[in-house]
């Protein structure tokens, strides 16, 4: 009942962490509606094996990660930069009628390696993690044995992939409804992207460090 209870929690806030928009679960909708479902499938369980990694990185080192606040600023600005790039790129697609991948995109890297490189540029997951964890090890929900982190980390893979479906069957909708016009889907998600970009900034221009030392920013970043 006890592992029933921490999975439960784990895939419930990382179902939910996952649903704003972000690089990760944005370019997941790209890819799907440009490449189709399975591609899109194969970015996003590397997307979230990474994330499954960083989270196991936050429950071992939570007094290192405390100390890492320019390091986690940094990230953020990565961050920003990155959808900055695929705005740019999708904007790029759309104005050229005979290319229908995003440029950055166009690429013949596997899209499972490109859902880790791009998952391991968002850093933001640790301080996300490590919030939520400190609350369920409070609230006596999980504890620190292998057992409940494994059962925890398989849960918070399965709340990601459930939430990306979401963003990948909706790529494939949109892509449908407008199967002859893949100018005006990059040119949606370019504006998605930039309205991400404009939302990271402002969390970044507002000050609102990762890790402080009274509490966590509890926002789960991709």
């Amino acid at each position: 009942m006890r592992y029933l209870k921490v999975f439960s929690w784990g895939m419930l806030i990382s179902f939910l962490g996952t649903l704003p928009l972000s690089s990760l679960n944005v370019t997941a909708m790209q890819i799907s509606s440009q490449e189709g479902i399975a591609s899109a499938m194969y970015f996003s369980v590397g997307t979230l094996l990474t994330e499954m990694i960083y989270v196991r990185i936050s429950l071992v080192g939570i007094h290192w990660l405390q100390r890492q606040k320019r390091l986690f600023r940094r990230m953020e600005w990565i961050t920003f930069g990155l959808l900055l790039a695929f705005a740019a790129g999708s904007f790029i697609a759309a104005h050229q009628q005979h290319q229908a991948e995003n440029v950055l995109l166009n690429n013949t890297m596997n899209r499972f390696l490109l859902g880790m490189f791009m998952s391991s540029l968002t850093f933001m997951h640790i301080p996300f993690w490590f919030g939520w964890s400190s609350i369920l090890f409070a609230k006596k929900i999980l504890h620190p044995s292998s057992s409940h982190y494994n059962v925890y980390i398989v849960a918070i893979g399965a709340g990601t992939f459930l939430a990306n479906c979401i963003f990948i069957y909706g790529g494939v909708f949109m892509a449908q409804q407008l199967h002859k016009n893949q100018d005006v889907v990059n040119l949606v998600l370019g504006w998605i992207f930039v309205a991400t970009a404009v939302i990271q900034l402002l969390k970044i221009l507002w000050n609102k460090t990762p890790i402080k030392e009274e509490g966590i920013l509890f926002e789960k970043a991709g």
